[in-house]
């Protein structure tokens, strides 16, 4: 008998005020080894990063999908999370039987059956690895942004409105990877930017 492909999705970036949002997309095989998967939030930096490659290697696929500030002022963060997961789950190698999807809301544009799954980051170990492979994704780029960009903080606070973020958006107006849409960086837009 053959076995059900199931697909474990879920986002990273939702809240912050800047860079893209982020999803994956991951299908493990049963017995896959992989020890201490859980919800991205609940594991250290170190941990995530350590997980990334495992899941990588030992997942049957996998795939990583961004929308972009430009597509989230566009369409809202809310629909730019379901086209990130849209196309998370078409990149994959294999079709899925079914895609198990962290959350209250299913992506309309999914072909394949689907199951959202309140706190499935935490109950379903596909979507944990999914969770893991979109959060480590996120905290690199916004890694590059920084470097891209000085004078936010954008390593540390990735993105996220903390004091930091929002004493620089004040000083330095918004960068072209802010969220023209949310309403800090609407607020901080009068501002003259130094990009």
């Amino acid at each position: 008998m053959t076995a059900v492909l199931l697909c474990g999705v879920d986002e990273a970036g939702r809240g912050p005020l800047a860079g893209s949002v982020f999803a994956a997309a991951v299908v493990l095989p049963e017995g896959h080894g992989i020890v201490g998967l859980n919800d991205s939030k609940k594991l250290t930096e170190r941990r995530r990063e350590a997980l990334f490659p495992q899941i990588q290697q030992r997942a049957l696929a996998w795939a990583i999908a961004e929308a972009n500030c430009a597509e989230i002022d566009e369409l809202n963060i809310l629909h730019a999370t379901m086209l990130a997961m849209e196309r998370a789950v078409a990149a994959l190698a294999l079709v899925p039987h079914k895609v198990l999807i962290d959350g209250n809301r299913i992506p309309k544009g999914l072909t394949i059956p689907a199951e959202a799954i309140v706190e499935g980051d935490a109950k379903v170990e596909s979507i944990s690895a999914a969770s893991i492979l979109a959060k480590v994704a996120r905290d690199r780029a916004l890694h590059a942004l920084d470097i891209r960009y000085p004078g936010y903080g954008f390593a540390r606070h990735k993105g996220y409105p903390t004091a930091e973020h929002l004493a620089a958006l004040a000083r330095l107006g918004p960068c072209p990877e802010h969220r023209r849409s949310f309403g800090p960086v609407r607020a901080a837009g009068a501002q003259a930017s130094l990009w």
